[in-house]
């Protein structure tokens, strides 16, 4: 079965709480517990095949852990990456943008998009879909097109609306709930 190894690793995920926030930490978005190449690389290939490679000219994650899945995934498809990051360089055609999640705000910048660019976002995972709808809209404004959006982890229950409001279809891997504090596998 695909992601067994994946699956395999939620039971290993410690909770923490941030205020009224569940987080989850796991290998593949916080490289804790220790991270095995052979999950990552299973989340690769997953994301290879689902993924819409041919509109694609570079490959956008936001900081800090969606760096080894960009760069992962350019390794395989031969794009380009972009990390959207949380320092300022002060670089022409940097654009700043407002990042708020469920338990957190940071200032974001981005470097390296022009007008035309087709774009493919990754992540390591959506809750409160505050990171992608920031970074979404600046790639807009700066005249990207969203060719696709790919995400590990589903932790939320609006995708739909996500969805709706970017007028893009998000793409996730396996969708996950803390249960009793546990990470647990959604239908």
């Amino acid at each position: 079965m695909a992601l067994d190894r994946l699956r395999a690793s939620l039971a290993e995920s410690p909770i923490v709480r941030f205020g009224d926030y569940d987080y989850f930490v796991h290998p593949i978005t916080d490289g804790i517990p220790l991270g095995r190449p052979e999950v990552l690389d299973e989340v690769l290939s997953e994301l290879v095949r689902i993924g819409e490679w041919n509109r694609c000219d570079k490959i956008v994650t936001a900081e800090s852990m969606g760096f080894p899945l960009a760069a992962g995934l350019a390794m395989r498809v031969h794009k380009p990456y972009v990390f959207v990051r949380k320092r300022q360089y002060g670089l022409p055609g940097e654009v700043s943008l407002k990042q708020t999640t469920g338990y957190s705000k940071t200032d974001m910048f981005i470097n390296n998009i022009r007008r035309g660019d087709r774009v493919v976002f990754v992540d390591d995972v959506i809750s409160t879909g505050g990171t992608l709808l920031a970074i979404v809209k600046a790639l807009r404004t700066l005249g990207a097109e969203i060719a696709d959006v790919l995400i590990v982890f589903e932790k939320t229950r609006e995708k739909a609306r996500m969805e709706k409001e970017l007028g893009i279809r998000i793409k996730t891997l396996i969708k996950v709930d803390v249960v009793q504090g546990k990470l647990v596998e959604r239908a």
